[in-house]
Protein backbone atom coordinates (compact mmCIF):
# COMPACT_ATOMS: atom_id res chain seq x y z
CA UNK A 1 0.00 0.00 0.00
CA UNK A 2 3.01 2.32 1.06
CA UNK A 3 4.53 1.76 -2.20
CA UNK A 4 3.07 4.23 -4.45
CA UNK A 5 3.60 7.29 -1.59
CA UNK A 6 5.96 9.04 -2.26
CA UNK A 7 9.43 9.18 0.20
CA UNK A 8 8.60 12.16 1.78
CA UNK A 9 5.17 11.10 2.77
CA UNK A 10 6.22 7.73 4.19
CA UNK A 11 9.04 9.51 5.63
CA UNK A 12 6.29 11.63 7.15
CA UNK A 13 4.17 8.54 8.40
CA UNK A 14 7.13 7.26 10.23
CA UNK A 15 7.70 4.59 7.80
CA UNK A 16 10.97 2.93 9.11
CA UNK A 17 11.91 1.77 5.65
CA UNK A 18 12.09 5.50 4.74
CA UNK A 19 14.42 6.75 7.20
CA UNK A 20 16.65 4.18 5.51
CA UNK A 21 16.29 5.03 2.23
CA UNK A 22 16.72 8.51 3.41
CA UNK A 23 19.50 7.94 5.06
CA UNK A 24 21.41 5.98 2.13
CA UNK A 25 20.53 8.96 -0.22
CA UNK A 26 21.83 11.63 1.87
CA UNK A 27 24.17 10.55 4.85
CA UNK A 28 27.11 11.10 2.05
CA UNK A 29 26.21 15.05 1.13
CA UNK A 30 25.14 15.42 4.60
CA UNK A 31 28.40 14.65 6.20
CA UNK A 32 29.97 16.64 3.45
CA UNK A 33 28.43 19.32 4.53
CA UNK A 34 29.01 19.03 8.01
CA UNK A 35 32.33 18.10 7.41
CA UNK A 36 32.79 21.44 5.46
CA UNK A 37 31.36 23.70 8.59
CA UNK A 38 33.42 21.70 10.99
CA UNK A 39 36.81 20.20 9.51
CA UNK A 40 36.81 17.28 11.23
CA UNK A 41 35.52 13.93 10.32
CA UNK A 42 34.64 12.75 13.64
CA UNK A 43 32.90 15.83 14.60
CA UNK A 44 30.86 15.53 11.40
CA UNK A 45 29.74 11.96 12.12
CA UNK A 46 28.43 12.74 14.81
CA UNK A 47 26.69 16.58 13.54
CA UNK A 48 25.14 13.70 11.06
CA UNK A 49 24.18 11.28 13.19
CA UNK A 50 22.24 14.02 15.63
CA UNK A 51 20.89 15.55 12.77
CA UNK A 52 18.75 12.34 11.36
CA UNK A 53 17.83 12.01 15.08
CA UNK A 54 16.21 14.88 15.31
CA UNK A 55 15.03 14.75 11.59
CA UNK A 56 12.87 11.61 12.79
CA UNK A 57 12.20 13.00 15.80
CA UNK A 58 10.29 16.19 13.46
CA UNK A 59 8.84 13.81 10.65
CA UNK A 60 5.61 13.32 11.88
CA UNK A 61 5.78 17.44 11.49
CA UNK A 62 8.03 17.34 7.53
CA UNK A 63 4.82 18.66 5.15
CA UNK A 64 5.17 15.92 2.59
CA UNK A 65 4.68 18.70 -0.03
CA UNK A 66 7.79 20.40 0.31
CA UNK A 67 11.36 18.94 -0.56
CA UNK A 68 13.19 17.06 1.59
CA UNK A 69 16.48 17.69 0.97
CA UNK A 70 16.59 21.45 1.76
CA UNK A 71 15.18 20.64 4.94
CA UNK A 72 17.57 17.88 6.01
CA UNK A 73 20.41 20.58 5.20
CA UNK A 74 19.08 23.00 7.43
CA UNK A 75 18.51 20.32 10.24
CA UNK A 76 22.56 19.52 9.59
CA UNK A 77 23.21 22.85 9.80
CA UNK A 78 21.91 23.57 13.12
CA UNK A 79 23.13 20.03 14.04
CA UNK A 80 26.87 20.64 12.98
CA UNK A 81 26.34 24.74 14.89
CA UNK A 82 25.69 22.55 18.30
CA UNK A 83 28.66 20.28 17.74
CA UNK A 84 30.71 23.11 17.34
CA UNK A 85 29.41 25.22 20.02
CA UNK A 86 29.65 22.13 22.61
CA UNK A 87 33.22 21.64 21.31
CA UNK A 88 34.41 25.29 21.73
CA UNK A 89 32.96 24.82 25.10
CA UNK A 90 34.84 22.12 25.99
CA UNK A 91 37.79 23.83 24.66
CA UNK A 92 36.94 27.29 26.53
CA UNK A 93 36.99 25.41 29.83
CA UNK A 94 40.13 22.77 29.51
CA UNK A 95 42.71 24.18 31.46
CA UNK A 96 45.91 25.30 29.40
CA UNK A 97 49.46 24.30 30.33
CA UNK A 98 52.12 26.75 31.71
CA UNK A 99 53.59 27.22 28.30
CA UNK A 100 50.33 28.38 26.91
CA UNK A 101 48.61 30.67 29.33
CA UNK A 102 45.41 31.48 28.37
CA UNK A 103 44.90 34.90 27.21
CA UNK A 104 43.78 37.64 29.56
CA UNK A 105 40.05 38.83 28.39
CA UNK A 106 39.65 42.40 27.33
CA UNK A 107 37.01 44.15 30.01
CA UNK A 108 37.97 47.16 27.63
CA UNK A 109 36.55 45.11 24.49
CA UNK A 110 33.97 43.86 26.26
CA UNK A 111 32.37 47.18 26.87
CA UNK A 112 32.93 48.79 23.73
CA UNK A 113 31.29 45.74 21.69
CA UNK A 114 28.31 45.83 24.65
CA UNK A 115 28.25 49.58 24.07
CA UNK A 116 28.46 49.14 19.96
CA UNK A 117 25.41 46.58 20.36
CA UNK A 118 23.50 49.27 22.80
CA UNK A 119 24.04 52.00 19.84
CA UNK A 120 22.03 49.76 16.74
CA UNK A 121 18.64 50.87 15.95
CA UNK A 122 16.42 48.33 18.01
CA UNK A 123 15.47 45.98 14.98
CA UNK A 124 18.75 45.57 14.01
CA UNK A 125 20.22 44.63 17.52
CA UNK A 126 16.98 41.97 18.23
CA UNK A 127 18.07 40.13 14.80
CA UNK A 128 21.86 40.12 15.72
CA UNK A 129 21.05 38.86 19.10
CA UNK A 130 18.65 36.53 18.26
CA UNK A 131 21.06 34.70 15.86
CA UNK A 132 24.21 35.06 17.83
CA UNK A 133 23.78 35.07 20.84
CA UNK A 134 20.00 32.31 20.72
CA UNK A 135 21.87 30.64 17.61
CA UNK A 136 18.49 30.59 15.45
CA UNK A 137 18.55 30.60 11.86
CA UNK A 138 16.98 33.64 9.63
CA UNK A 139 13.92 31.33 9.49
CA UNK A 140 13.79 31.14 12.93
CA UNK A 141 14.05 34.41 13.95
CA UNK A 142 11.49 35.22 11.02
CA UNK A 143 8.84 33.15 12.40
CA UNK A 144 9.63 34.48 16.05
CA UNK A 145 9.33 37.79 14.86
CA UNK A 146 6.54 37.42 12.31
CA UNK A 147 8.75 39.08 9.56
CA UNK A 148 10.02 37.73 6.03
CA UNK A 149 13.13 35.92 5.88
CA UNK A 150 14.35 38.71 3.56
CA UNK A 151 13.81 41.21 5.67
CA UNK A 152 15.93 39.51 8.07
CA UNK A 153 18.77 39.08 6.24
CA UNK A 154 18.81 42.45 4.96
CA UNK A 155 18.65 43.48 9.14
CA UNK A 156 21.11 41.51 10.06
CA UNK A 157 23.78 42.02 7.13
CA UNK A 158 22.71 45.74 8.27
CA UNK A 159 23.24 45.09 12.19
CA UNK A 160 26.94 43.59 11.39
CA UNK A 161 27.92 46.78 9.46
CA UNK A 162 26.55 49.00 11.74
CA UNK A 163 28.29 47.06 14.68
CA UNK A 164 31.35 46.66 12.79
CA UNK A 165 31.45 50.58 11.73
CA UNK A 166 30.95 51.34 15.82
CA UNK A 167 33.73 49.04 16.47
CA UNK A 168 36.38 50.47 14.36
CA UNK A 169 34.87 53.93 15.53
CA UNK A 170 35.36 53.05 19.41
CA UNK A 171 38.68 51.41 18.45
CA UNK A 172 39.91 55.21 16.85
CA UNK A 173 38.61 56.32 19.71
CA UNK A 174 40.37 54.44 22.20
CA UNK A 175 43.75 54.99 20.59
Amino acid sequence: MTTHLSLAHRFSRGNDAALAEIYRTYSRPLFSLALSLLGDRELAAEAVQVAFIRAWRAAVTFDPGRELQPWLYAIARRAATDVWRRERRHLDTTPLDDAHPAPEPSSDHSSRVRQALKELPREEREVLLLSYFEGLTHRQIADRLRIPPGTVHSRAARARRLLAAALTEHGRAAD
